[in-house]
Formats: C-alpha cells, structure tokens, sequence
C-alpha cells in the first residue's frame, strides 16, 4: 500500500516515499522473483492457481505525482499498479489531511494517461470519507456514482474499491458488494470481515528497505501488519 511518489521531508502521516525509494523497494521485489501487479490482476491469477510470484500494488488518494513519478519506476521494473482514485476531487488536493503539506490529485487527463501504461484505475469512494459514518444514501452515492464517473472516463467499469482511511463494516463492504464492484481493499479489516470485500494491505513507507522489508513480507503472510 503506497499513497505518494514525492520528496517526503515534511510527511506527518507517514504515506510518501521517494521515487529513488520506490526504485530500490521494487528493485528488491524483483531480486527475490516477485513482480508487482495491479490487484485485478493478481486475484484474477490467484482464481487460476497461476498467483505465485505475483504482489498486488497499490497507490491511494489518486496522487498527481503518481503518472510523473511512480510510473516510469513501475515501468524500469516491468510493473504495475492499482491506482484508487477519488472522482469528486479530481484536479483537487487532499483536503481530509489537517496536518499535511497540500498535495495535488490526479486530474481526468492523468487518469487516462495511468490507463493507458496499464494502470488499473478503481474507486476510492468519492471525497474520500469514513464510509462507516455515512446513512445509506450517502453510502450508495460513494460507491455507485464514483464507479459510474470512473466508467465514463475510462470506458469501463472499475473493479476494485479502496475504502478511506482503511475503514470497513460488514454494512460497508455489502454496498461495495451491491454496487458492481469485485473487491475491496482496506488495511486491517475488522474481525470477522474477510473474502474479496476486505482484502488487508500493509503499508510501505520511505523507511522501508532491507531488514524492514523482509519482516513486512512475513507479517502480511502470517495476517500481522
């Protein structure tokens, strides 16, 4: 789970890493056989029994810097990605992060271009909100107007969501579910929420190299992150 490709010196949130730092994160992927691919990809191989070797990335919030700097490393490394993207911000910036430098979103333009390198665009709600606090219309226009936004610039319907702030009920995933989409990623689902509607992620940061690495792999196979 990644967010922004960027110069990360103020990141009170710890979501930005630096483009030398993705080179070498992938480097390192690579080195041990293992090739990132956007998730549609993967669960679709894991379906085939063909997944082995194959990593599921993602970059959320839908970063401008994302087609700049993230795409040419992915592509050095013969990558991809799943780009969660928030069609009701797009041209905007991350409004939800008080603490944060204001980083610009991806506009219509920079989503056709992450397409177009073989990017998977997917939703990531609308306005990027904790879904788990919205009543039902609130829920359904997060999840069925982003989805039918993100076919009208794409062409097709997207196939995964990302929920914000990696918050997810059995309430939510049902309207993820009900409004078309395959899967839906979050970061530590709750207890007892599992399947292809609460897929956990961990989360790499600029400090992750090396020692770092090798114990965030380990953790997420054994459902520690």
């Amino acid at each position: 789970m990644y967010h922004s490709v960027a110069d990360p010196a103020h990141d009170p949130y710890g979501i930005t890493v630096s483009s030398d730092r993705l080179d070498l994160q992938l480097r390192w992927l690579r080195a041990r056989g293992l090739t990132g691919v956007p998730v549609a990809t993967l669960l679709r191989a894991r379906a085939r029994g063909r997944g082995r070797g194959l990593v599921g990335l993602t970059f959320d919030d839908g970063y401008a810097d994302f087609a700049a700097d993230a795409l040419p490393v992915l592509r050095r490394h013969g990558c991809a990605a799943t780009l969660f993207v928030l069609p009701g911000r797009l041209g905007g910036d991350n409004v939800w992060d008080p603490d944060g430098p204001r980083r610009p979103l991806v506009d219509e333009a920079g989503i056709r271009t992450a397409a177009a390198a073989g990017t998977e665009i997917a939703s990531h709600g609308l306005y990027h909100v904790d879904l788990t606090r919205l009543d039902g219309d609130a829920l359904r226009e997060e999840t069925l107007r982003s989805r039918a936004w993100l076919r009208e610039l794409t062409g097709r319907d997207p196939e995964g969501f990302c929920y914000p702030y990696g918050t997810v009920d059995g309430r939510v995933a049902a309207a993820v579910r009900n409004a078309g989409y395959a899967y839906g990623c979050a970061i530590r689902p709750p207890a007892g929420l599992g399947g292809p509607y609460a897929l956990a992620r961990t989360h790499i940061s600029q400090a992750d190299r090396g020692a770092r690495l090798w114990a965030k792999r380990l953790g997420h196979r054994s459902g520690l992150r």
